[in-house]
C-alpha cells in the first residue's frame, strides 16, 4: 500500500489556491470565464477600497479562532462582493459550483488569497465536501454561500452544519450589508456596493454540531443558522435605516 507524503499532501492543498485548466470548456466559454474574472476582480478591488466598515461581534470570530479553530463561515450568496473583500487574504477555502458562473467566481477570489473547492467532475458536491473536510482538518478556514449556487435565495442549506459535524469546527455565521448597493437581476438579487458606501459587517456567535448528531439535530442546528442569519439581516438592514432586501423573516 502506497503512503501520501507530507509534500503529496502539501500539494494537494495548495491545488485549492491555483486556477483550475480551462481546456473543458470551448474557446468561447473560456473567453467569457477570462473577462468575468478580471471584471469582478478590479470592480471588488476598486469599490471595496472606498468602503467605509463598521463590524459587529467581532468577538464571535475571536471565539471561533481561539485555540487554533478554522472557522466555518456561512453567509447569504448575494453578498459575495463584500465578503471578497473584508475576508481577504487569510487563506479560506469556497465551496463553488462547476458551472461556467462558478468558475469565473472560483478564479477573481483565487486573486484575493481565497482557495476554490470544487470536487471531481463526477461526484460534484459531494466531492467538493470531502475535500474541504480533509482541509478543515488541517486548520484551514473554510467558507460556504448557505443559500447557493442556485437558492432558494436565503434559505440555509444543510453544507456547513455537516461539516461541522465531521469536523469538530463550528459554524460562523456572518452578513455584510452595504448601505448604498445596486442589486442585479439574478436569483439572488446580487448586490454590488456604491462607492464611498457605509457597510456593516455583522458576526453571530459560533454554532457547534456535536460529532454523533443524528438527522433530527442536524435538521436543529441547520434552522439554528437559518435563524442567526436572519437576525444578522434583519439588525444590519435596521442599523443601515434601509429596507431589508429579504432573510428577515
Amino acid at each position: 500500500m502506497s503512503t501520501v507524503t507530507e509534500r503529496e499532501v502539501s500539494e494537494r492543498t495548495l491545488r485549492v489556491y491555483r486556477f483550475a485548466d480551462l481546456r473543458r470548456y470551448s474557446r468561447g466559454e473560456r473567453l467569457l470565464i477570462y473577462a468575468a474574472d478580471l471584471f469582478f476582480y478590479w470592480l471588488i478591488r476598486a469599490i471595496g477600497a472606498t468602503v467605509r466598515y463598521r463590524v459587529e461581534g467581532w468577538e464571535n470570530w475571536e471565539a471561533a479562532s481561539r485555540d487554533g479553530g478554522a472557522p466555518i463561515y456561512a453567509f447569504w450568496h448575494n453578498r459575495i462582493f463584500l465578503a471578497t473583500h473584508f475576508w481577504q487574504q487569510r487563506g479560506i477555502v469556497v465551496m463553488t459550483s462547476q458551472s461556467r458562473d462558478g468558475e469565473y467566481i472560483a478564479r477573481f477570489i483565487q486573486r484575493f488569497g481565497y482557495g476554490a473547492a470544487r470536487g471531481s467532475s463526477t461526484r460534484g458536491g459531494v466531492g467538493a465536501l470531502v475535500e474541504m473536510v480533509r482541509l478543515t482538518r488541517q486548520g484551514i478556514p473554510t467558507a460556504f454561500t448557505i443559500d447557493g449556487p442556485r437558492g432558494p435565495r436565503y434559505v440555509a442549506k444543510m453544507g456547513a452544519v455537516m461539516l461541522a459535524k465531521k469536523t469538530g469546527q463550528p459554524i460562523l455565521p456572518f452578513t455584510i450589508e452595504a448601505a448604498h448597493h445596486i442589486e442585479l437581476s439574478s436569483w439572488d438579487r446580487f448586490q454590488i456596493p456604491l462607492p464611498w458606501t457605509r457597510a456593516t459587517v455583522r458576526i453571530a456567535p459560533p454554532i457547534y454540531v456535536p460529532a454523533d448528531a443524528d438527522d433530527a439535530l442536524l435538521e436543529a442546528k441547520r434552522a439554528e443558522l437559518q435563524r442567526a442569519l436572519d437576525r444578522l439581516t434583519r439588525d444590519n438592514a435596521r442599523s443601515l435605516k434601509c429596507e431589508p432586501k429579504g432573510g428577515g423573516r
